[in-house]
């Protein structure tokens, strides 16, 4: 009886395995790669322009256990510091290969890319051997006969290299020393008993032309208001909470956690207040925000629209 059962499960584990197996290969096939995917060291090309976007060509197939986005798919940049970095460095290489680091996001059925790091790649030219003629000079130094030198020692000469030999000051050096004068030492020029010795005052260095970039920073806990520009522009508007504060406003990235958030307001009646955390970042003079995070404020009546 035992046996039999032991047959039967076998038998039931040979068929559901390789069936499983084949839907999720079905199931790493469709969809898109997750928001908050990590790519670690994508190798790929950029290509693109600022008027239509920068791109990064896959040179390999990337998964997240869920979807894959096959060899040859080109995935949208998005603006950070560290695009700006990469066009200024597509201005000085003839090649546009990398190594990227980013996050991957997802916004209206598409995919975007958040780049962290990167790494410029570059083919490295071998130079040409010239092995055949190294190996005929060996072969001809091999067939010379060895050649036999004799070296004389000459005794009158002193050897330096004897270890046991006494250094001896030369006689011209001592005679120099002995008419040799020593110079008084220098009096003190002030009530310290210290010499006074000249100040020298640095030269003032010649500023830097271009400044460094500036690193992406955290925004958390702050309250917003999401509005859209004259220009279809997404922003969050920066709520001073009645205090008279200039208004800041960060042009928002697509990302998932955007989707939602506009869902959200599309269901209310009045424009709604939303406390906010995410990544902000700048690319050509604009301030521009990852969303992490969205919830709703709800004032009960105790700020006013």
């Amino acid at each position: 009886m035992a046996k039999r059962l032991a047959i039967l499960f076998l038998t039931i584990f040979a068929i559901l395995v390789p069936t499983e197996m084949g839907c999720a290969k079905e199931l790493i096939r469709q969809g898109l790669l997750r928001d908050g995917f990590v790519l670690g060291g994508v190798d790929g090309s950029v290509s693109g322009s600022d008027g239509d976007g920068w791109f990064f060509k896959l040179d390999s197939d990337v998964n997240d256990q869920r979807a894959l986005a096959s060899k040859g798919t080109g995935l949208q940049l998005l603006p950070s510091v560290t695009l700006e970095k990469i066009t200024a460095d597509l201005r000085k290489r003839s090649s546009a290969t990398y190594q990227l680091w980013g996050r991957v996001t997802k916004y209206k059925g598409k995919n975007f890319i958040f780049p962290i790091y990167f790494l410029p790649l570059s083919k490295i030219e071998q130079p040409q051997s010239e092995a055949p003629q190294e190996h005929q000079e060996s072969k001809s130094q091999e067939q010379k006969p060895l050649e036999t030198t004799v070296i004389e020692k000459d005794d009158s000469e002193p050897n330096i290299n004897e270890p046991n030999d006494i250094l001896a000051i030369p006689q011209e050096v001592m005679e120099k020393l002995k008419t040799r004068r020593l110079e008084p030492a220098k009096l003190p020029d002030d009530d310290t008993g210290r010499e006074t010795e000249p100040i020298v005052q640095p030269q003032p260095t010649a500023k830097k032309a271009s400044q460094t970039l500036q690193q992406d920073t955290i925004l958390a806990n702050r309250t917003v208001f999401l509005t859209r520009q004259d220009d279809g522009q997404l922003v969050f508007l920066l709520d001073a909470l009645g205090r008279s504060a200039p208004k800041i406003s960060l042009r928002l990235l697509p990302c998932e956690a955007l989707e939602l958030t506009e869902r959200r307001q599309s269901a209310e009646l009045e424009q709604p207040r939303f406390k906010i955390a995410g990544i902000v970042t700048e690319y050509k003079g604009n301030q521009y925000l990852l969303l992490q995070r969205a919830a709703q404020v709800y004032n009960f009546g105790n700020f006013a629209r």
